[in-house]
């Protein structure tokens, strides 16, 4: 059974640092391009970051470029997502994305990704 299994997730303050990771099972994510999104209540699901599985290129939503790292441990199966400088904005559920190969289509759309996680809460109290 191919599953996506998001942890690290929190209550932090402002400024503080917190560590994703999403770990899969039943597939190798070698060859899979990999993502993390977020989502408000009420409102659309929004890209956060991507690695690509062909060219190992990463992206990033311009609100988090600079502070949220991601990456991946092929051996460990798992991706994960180093977030600094938090801050309020990024109050969200976060979830962890994949695809076989590349992208289906653009990177920041979540119809691009075929599978997902239940994901976890990342609340920042400013």
């Amino acid at each position: 059974q191919v599953q996506l299994v998001e942890s690290g997730g929190g209550l932090v303050q402002a400024g503080d640092s917190l560590r994703l990771s999403c770990a899969a099972s039943g597939y190798d994510i070698s060859w899979y391009s990999m993502a993390w999104f977020r989502q408000l209540p009420g409102k659309e699901r929004e890209f956060v970051a991507a690695t690509r599985r062909t060219t190992g290129s990463t992206f990033y939503a311009n609100a988090v470029q600079g502070r949220f790292t991601i990456s991946r441990d092929n051996a460990k199966n798992t991706v994960y997502l180093q977030m600094n400088s938090l801050n309020a904005e990024d109050t969200a559920v976060y979830y962890c994305a994949a695809n076989w190969g590349d992208y289906s289509g653009p990177y920041y759309l979540s119809s691009s990704y075929k599978d997902w996680g239940q994901g976890t809460q990342v609340t920042v109290s400013s």
